[in-house]
């Protein structure tokens, strides 16, 4: 049974994977500003779900046949080359590979329980958001907020369920205790961090919350060190000073996942 788990959920993480490098791009913006509806080279982005899914990957098909000699037409100045680009953005093999293992991995901590369903369709989600913190240090509302009323419902339901290994009232505590102290470390160090992190906090406090509390500190503290750890290095390498803005994001994350997997073995 759990190997056909593993095997279920290394396929959703590498067919949602494959979706996730256009909305990468999309997103990674700066604030206040509109999605990207353009490829690097300036081509309209088109697609499933109106150009939000799938690898990023221009395929724009203009006629660019030879008509005025060797090199063909100019294009008039401030239009985009009409030869199309190819890939950008976030490797695509390279996502679908790293999901698939996060949700196979998710699979065997958590074996035959509700809450897997939770784990795995909030995995690309979190794999999303990782991407677009570390390219533009910036945690989407539209990708944290529905994260976290999502967790928070779909544990919800989980906790009826009679083979459910987990607490949803902790996880709605968690969520909130989460939340709260970023926010309070947010306004203790504005510059520090961003509230995209206090955002991402309730969500990933949910989850964590879900197998209690010790989990709960666990992931939390560890995310912090896997941060702490990567701006060190960085300093080391003297890549980076000691004021430089990291994206904490995929810290958290990663964190939230060692906790997820903590809890999980500790229930099995």
């Amino acid at each position: 049974m759990r190997l056909i788990l593993i095997v279920t959920g290394a396929l959703w993480g590498a067919w949602s994977g494959l979706l996730l490098p256009r909305a990468a791009h999309r997103l990674s913006v700066d604030p206040e500003e509109p999605w990207q509806g353009q490829c690097p080279d300036g081509h309209p982005i088109t697609g499933p779900f109106d150009g939000w899914l799938g690898r990023a990957h221009c395929t724009t098909d203009t006629d660019t046949t030879d008509t005025t000699g060797s090199h063909g037409p100019t294009p008039p100045s401030g239009t985009p080359d009409p030869t199309p680009c190819g890939s950008y953005g976030p490797n695509t093999l390279a996502v679908s590979t790293a999901t698939a293992l996060i949700c196979a991995t998710l699979a065997a901590a958590t074996g035959p329980h509700p809450e897997l369903l939770v784990w795995l369709l909030a995995t690309p989600v979190a794999v999303l958001l990782a991407l677009v913190d570390l390219k533009v240090h910036r945690l989407p509302d539209v990708l944290t907020l529905p994260l976290a009323a999502a967790t928070l419902t779909l544990l919800g339901i989980t906790d009826a369920l009679p083979a459910a290994a987990g607490s949803w009232p902790t996880a709605l505590y968690g969520g909130l205790a989460l939340g709260a102290t970023y926010e309070v470390l947010y306004l203790l160090n504005p510059a520090g961090m961003g509230f995209g992190d206090v955002k991402l906090a309730l969500g990933l406090g949910t989850a964590l919350g879900w197998y209690g509390w010790p989990v709960l500190v666990t992931g939390a503290f560890a995310g912090v060190l896997y941060g702490a750890v990567y701006g060190l290095g960085m300093v080391a390498l003297r890549r980076a000073g000691r004021k430089t803005a990291i994206p904490l994001g995929p810290f958290m994350l990663g964190g939230a996942f060692t906790g997820l997997l903590l809890g999980a073995f500790a229930v099995a």
